[in-house]
């Protein structure tokens, strides 16, 4: 059986009464449209409810599935934990998809940490859902990781999946507020991105147009610091190959944060709506012509990914490299992205190879299969790399970060025997204090530690 509906909701605390204590009166519209959806969800029926929460248990690579056979939660941390529940997991639903993902080789499953609270994330639709539906179902709660928004339509196909095997009469939730810098009052002030934001995204859903969800570019969705686009993403995934009818129901900027909340009815099987597929043939299309302008800096750079992941074989440096790849001693960054997300840079701000061309060969290597924070890149994601080239300038000492211009200077911040670097031109950072935030993040150095050494230097940039 398909699932029955899915819901686009959001979930501020102060919409709750025993937390908003009279402030919730702001946001009467989004109470109103809330209180129908659960209104609609509670006309289905439904033997479970699939919420997906940016608060849940979240990981850089992985999708946490909520164990176990029941949680409770409150709102304790809003002062209000006399607003408390317990729910029921459908544990067969949980395994299933754990088993799936496994099967697959997919990221996703019940390891890791055990929530044994209930988020907010998941509180706030359960309120509603639970005054409409006093019997209630059971529920299956899932995070969203930091991997790309392919991976969260993925797993919502195979969400889909273990429903139909099971015969469930599921709902789907997706939970997430939209952009919270829509005013100057608001929790994270202004950002011309929030607005931005908002408008298209209530009307990419209110139109069902979910393959349109794979254009919001991630620095577009940090600027506007939006809670909820991979919790629809995952949503989206669920309904892939079926006709939806969609209706918003209401959106709301009273706060300085996006609520919205959209109703979505899937229908028959449409061979037009297979949106992920879509996609993939689009964004291979677009690698491909890109490859074939790729300079040698890079050519080789990718051949040493290809050959390291897939053989293990580390490249000898070619015959007919340009002779300045040959001749010149520099450091050099390689960065690999994986459908817009970064998925391994390493590089060294200094030469400590005989050549420019060497050092590509070792940064390719240790980007591809070393880089600390991900996990190795596999033969199956070789065709969807984008791979770029810095070859450093040299660095010079600087007095003070108005010497700085995120454009065309990368920075070295120094103290002690702690050192960060952070590239130029970089998707989402546009100021130089960010540059320098994040370069002393990177050395471990404390961000209001202004007794710091900079230097700054110029790359060439090569795709």
């Amino acid at each position: 059986m398909p699932i029955l509906a899915g819901f686009m909701v959001p979930h501020p605390p102060m919409i709750v009464p025993a937390v908003g204590r009279g402030s919730e009166k702001q946001v009467e519209k989004t109470t109103r449209a809330y209180e129908q959806a659960a209104e609609e969800i509670a006309a289905l029926r439904p033997d479970t409810i699939i919420i997906t929460s940016p608060h849940a248990t979240m990981y850089a690579d992985y999708f946490h599935i909520s164990p176990g056979k029941s949680a409770r939660g409150d709102f304790g941390q809003f002062r209000a934990g006399q607003e408390s529940y317990r729910v029921d997991y459908d544990a067969e639903l949980t395994s299933l998809i754990s088993k799936l993902a496994r099967e697959k080789g997919f990221p996703a499953g019940v390891m890791g940490e055990r929530d044994r609270k209930l988020d907010h994330g998941t509180m706030v639709p359960l309120y509603f859902i639970r005054k409409a539906y006093p019997e209630m179902c059971k529920i299956v709660r899932i995070g969203l990781s930091g991997l790309p928004l392919t991976e969260h339509y993925r797993l919502g196909q195979m969400i889909r999946e273990a429903v139909d095997i099971l015969g469930r009469r599921a709902v789907f939730v997706a939970s997430g507020d939209l952009s919270h810098k829509l005013q100057s009052y608001g929790p994270y002030g202004f950002a011309a991105e929030g607005p931005q934001y908002d408008e298209r995204i209530m009307d990419v859903c209110s139109r069902a147009a979910f393959g349109e969800l794979f254009d919001f570019e991630e620095s577009f969705c940090e600027k506007a610091a939006e809670c909820g686009h991979r919790s629809f993403v995952i949503m989206a995934g669920a309904f892939d190959g079926s006709a939806v009818k969609a209706t918003q129901l209401s959106h709301e900027d009273v706060t300085g944060v996006g609520y919205g909340i959209c109703t979505f009815y899937p229908g028959e099987p449409d061979e037009s709506r297979h949106f992920l597929a879509q996609y993939l043939v689009k964004a291979s299309k677009k690698l491909s012509a890109a490859r074939a302008q790729e300079d040698p800096y890079v050519q080789l750079a990718r051949k040493t990914v290809e050959m390291y992941v897939r053989d293990r074989v580390r490249p000898e440096v070619p015959a007919g490299l340009p002779p300045e790849m040959l001749k010149t001693r520099a450091g050099a960054f390689v960065s690999i992205h994986e459908h817009g997300k970064l998925r391994g840079c390493i590089g060294t701000i200094a030469p400590v190879r005989s050549c420019v061309a060497q050092e590509i060969i070792d940064n390719a290597v240790s980007a591809s299969t070393r880089d600390p924070r991900f996990d190795p890149i596999t033969a199956d994601e070789l065709e969807w790399l984008e791979i770029s080239v810095d070859v450093l300038g040299e660095a010079e000492p600087i007095d003070s970060p108005a010497e700085l211009d995120v454009k065309r200077y990368g920075v070295i911040v120094t103290k002690g025997t702690k050192r960060g670097l952070l590239l130029p031109d970089l998707d989402g950072v546009d100021t130089v204090e960010q540059q320098i935030a994040i370069a002393k993040s990177k050395a471990g150095i404390a961000d209001r530690d202004r007794n710091v050494q900079l230097e700054r230097f110029e790359v060439v940039r090569h795709h």
